[in-house]
């Protein structure tokens, strides 16, 4: 990307549009707690065109629209939205539910009209770990099946996988399957206590940073793995691609093993995510009601597309020019990564009211 597509104070990189909160499934860990049917006062399809007709005015390139839920399936008018989003050169990439709703006549019009990208979530190696999460029986088996499928009507697949306590020691398993699955992406998103996923653990900042270390190593099997809400992923990454020594624990070493294990030496270079991105910094989350907040975890409405504009909110909000800044407080203002890092804003918040405080899941301590 040219250095003016990286200008995060002008454009994100990503806009996720939460289309709806109706969703056929129950995941212990949702963020946007979906229920079975629409919220009441949810975008209308003009609305939606109007939300999508607006991006390219960032400016070139236009951000990636990534249309989430709920379930976006549950969305009526989805193929007249992703027309649009077409039509303006918007790029488009769905975060489907893996329901009786993902049907092949459902993924030959969305493939037709120009949809490249799609992902579908595997929680755990094993059928009682996912649906102990997912909450519906037979759907480990589905989900496989939907990866399959994706890539059988030419979608680039991402897998994507919540990373908590009751998982983590499955992960060297879920690389392989991402791997024999032929995922092109792994996408680990590090449990932050907001929704349902209130009621679930996550891992301690020493397990973070293993994790981290782990997840260097799964990148070299060929596939880019990027992490959501544990940006120290990338100072991880910065410290392997300098050989820096480094201190591990005995979860790192028991992952570590278990990925050697399952899917041999690597044969590949690294391909983890660099980019500095954050919550606020690149990244914009537009609810189903049409609220804006810094992402998906952070749920502090900043103004709402019905009555602002999305490139004023994102461009002029004194917190998301605050994140951008990094004007953190506690170790995550001190630190020497806070640009390329800047911990998770959601976590923060979520620990302690305060979306600038320092990310407690981090266990670098900066000098």
């Amino acid at each position: 990307m040219r250095a003016t597509a990286l200008d995060f104070d002008r454009r994100p990189i990503l806009v996720f549009w939460e289309t709806t909160r109706a969703c056929l499934l129950a995941c212990r860990h949702c963020r946007a707690e979906a229920q079975a049917v629409p919220v009441p006062g949810e975008l209308s399809t003009d609305e939606g065109l109007a939300l999508i007709e607006s991006l390219p005015a960032f400016g070139r390139p236009s951000p990636v629209l990534v249309l989430t839920g709920g379930d976006v399936l549950m969305r009526r008018d989805l193929a007249v939205l992703v027309a649009r989003a077409g039509k303006c050169g918007v790029p488009v990439a769905l975060a489907p539910s893996v329901t009786p709703l993902l049907t092949d006549d459902r993924l030959s019009e969305l493939r037709a009209l120009g949809v490249k990208v799609a992902s579908v979530s595997l929680d755990g190696a094993a059928p009682g770990t996912h649906e102990g999460i997912r909450q519906v029986e037979g759907h480990y088996t589905e989900a496989l099946a939907a990866i399959d499928r994706l890539r059988s009507h030419g979608f680039v697949v991402q897998m994507n996988t919540l990373v908590c306590a009751e998982n983590v020691e499955q992960l060297p398993r879920v690389a392989r399957i991402a791997r024999t699955a032929g995922a092109s992406i792994w996408e680990l998103f590090f449990l932050v206590q907001v929704g349902r996923g209130a009621r679930m653990s996550e891992l301690a900042p020493d397990d973070v940073e293993d994790v981290c270390h782990f997840l260097y190593d799964a990148s070299r099997y060929g596939f880019i793995v990027r992490t959501v809400e544990a940006p120290m992923f990338r100072r991880v990454v910065a410290w392997r691609d300098e050989d820096r020594a480094c201190e591990t624990g005995a979860l790192y070493e028991r992952l570590a093993a278990g990925l050697v294990a399952e899917v041999g030496q690597p044969t590949d270079g690294p391909k983890a995510q660099t980019k500095g991105t954050r919550d606020g910094r690149g990244i914009v989350f537009v609810s189903s009601t049409g609220d804006v907040t810094p992402a998906g975890f952070l749920p502090i409405a900043l103004g709402n597309v019905r009555e602002r504009s999305l490139i004023e909110i994102y461009r002029d909000d004194p917190l998301l020019r605050g994140i951008r800044a990094a004007r953190f407080g506690g170790k995550c203002g001190r630190c020497e990564y806070r640009d390329l890092c800047g911990g998770s804003r959601a976590r923060a918040y979520a620990a302690s009211g305060d979306p600038l405080a320092e990310d407690p899941a981090c266990a670098y301590v900066p000098a």
